[in-house]
């Protein structure tokens, strides 16, 4: 499901950044994925899924890789979760 219009963001995209970069914002997550907020109505859904995917998946091993000292990316860099277009 497209959670972010603006940039064209997945539920998909937006789990996968956070299991390979522990990011702590809804600011760092559009970092990770290469973009960065334009409207802001998606943060609220980005939050919730983050939530859910760094409280449930990714510590009961849900197959992500995030270790307990990866680093959150959010400054601009894409952190490899999605490649830019």
């Amino acid at each position: 499901m497209i959670v972010c219009s603006c940039n064209v963001l997945s539920d998909t995209d937006v789990r996968t950044a956070c299991c390979n970069a522990a990011p702590r914002t809804a600011g760092q997550v559009y970092g990770c994925l290469g973009c960065s907020p334009q409207c802001g109505r998606c943060v609220r859904t980005i939050r919730k899924i983050m939530d859910e995917a760094l409280g449930s998946s990714c510590s009961a091993g849900g197959g992500c890789m995030v270790s307990s000292d990866a680093e959150p990316c959010g400054d601009g860099l894409p952190c490899g979760a999605r490649p830019q277009t």
